[in-house]
């Protein structure tokens, strides 16, 4: 998933992201970290340094798309990366994860087996990926700026919303509320399906204001857009800023999704990645990234430690299994239907 892209991330990157190997070792080695935007809470880094004696090298990716070929390529020895479900399909398919000794991941016991059994879908047999947040994609409306509550992704057709509407920029969002509004699976690789949800995207465009990923939150905050498709965790700090927005998962269904930690073949720190993945399934400290990023934890200890009702009640964090129940994972579906996609995106985009 997309993560908070902003300037706080450039903070980040000024004091921790270096490339593989460019800094020195600590008394206990190194560990090469390839993460998403702001993911994580710096202050778990210098903990986690602390008590183990490992040194962090850290480094941010836009996308899985940005990730994939890094570690395809071999362009850089990282040790554990935060993949998407169905990346992690993808990167199991062409042997490109080493397996997880889970003895040496004892607080995986704090994961809920839920998550778990989830997880078979990209990862069958639970060997190469521990979870580390979910979410659900949905809208985000301005109340003050709609004539009516949202429940539907029609809404992102209504002309009444014309250059005011802010869609994601990549393939597999992009057409998911269109195939899912035509009655299709977000997994569609049916010609047919592709066409139609192409027709519909190209049919909405003269009402999108932007195409973006790293802009939804901001101009949702900023009130520049009155409605955006975007991830639960970023509806959740947007309407810490602004009391005015609200977040739905239109009745249709959507998408829900899993990050998980991994261990890509470039890895040289195996038992410290193993390490790594165990501290941040340590309750304290999912609790404390979970505080700081604001996507839903699937660590049952971290849960307990939660005293604020509120964000227990939360539904864009939490939401009930009526919601989840019409949601669908992404799956990696080929190469084949991936170059359908990109290239169908990328027609509707000219037209």
């Amino acid at each position: 998933m997309k993560k908070r892209i902003l300037l706080a991330c450039g903070c980040l990157a000024a004091v921790l992201l270096t490339g593989c190997g460019e800094s020195s070792a600590g008394e206990n080695g190194e560990l090469n970290v390839y993460n998403w935007g702001e993911y994580i809470d710096e202050e778990v880094i210098d903990i986690f340094e602390e008590e183990t004696g490992i040194s962090v090298n850290y480094k941010t990716f836009d996308t899985n798309e940005d990730m994939y070929p890094i570690i395809a390529n071999g362009a850089a020895d990282w040790d554990v990366v935060c993949p998407s479900d169905y990346m992690i399909q993808k990167m199991v398919d062409n042997d490109l994860l080493l397996e997880i000794n889970y003895d040496n991941v004892p607080n995986l016991s704090y994961i809920d087996p839920a998550y778990m059994e989830t997880a078979k879908a990209f990862d069958p047999e639970n060997k190469y990926a521990v979870p580390y947040t979910w979410g659900t994609v949905g809208i985000l409306y301005n109340e003050t700026m709609v004539e009516e509550e949202i429940t539907s992704w029609d809404a992102l057709w209504d002309e009444k919303y014309a250059d005011s509407i802010v869609m994601m920029n990549n393939p597999r969002d992009v057409f998911a509320p269109a195939l899912i509004s035509n009655g299709y699976s977000l997994n569609s690789t049916d010609d047919g399906e592709l066409q139609e949800a192409a027709a519909l995207l190209t049919e909405q465009k003269p009402l999108v204001l932007k195409y973006t990923t790293d802009e939804v939150r901001d101009m949702m905050i900023g009130e520049k857009a009155a409605i955006g498709v975007i991830y639960s965790g970023e509806a959740t700090i947007c309407q810490e800023e602004n009391e005015n927005l609200r977040y739905v998962v239109p009745e249709e269904g959507s998408n829900v999704w899993l990050d998980c930690w991994a261990i890509p073949v470039t890895c040289k720190n195996k038992e410290n990645a193993e390490k790594w993945i165990d501290f941040l399934c340590r309750p304290d400290i999912a609790l404390k990234n979970f505080e700081y990023i604001w996507y839903s934890t699937p660590n049952t200890g971290a849960l307990e430690l939660i005293e604020d009702e509120n964000v227990l009640n939360n539904e864009a964090l939490f939401p009930g299994n009526d919601v989840l129940s019409r949601c669908e994972t992404f799956s990696y579906l080929g190469e084949e239907a991936e170059e359908k996609y990109n290239s169908l995106w990328k027609q509707v985009l000219s037209e």
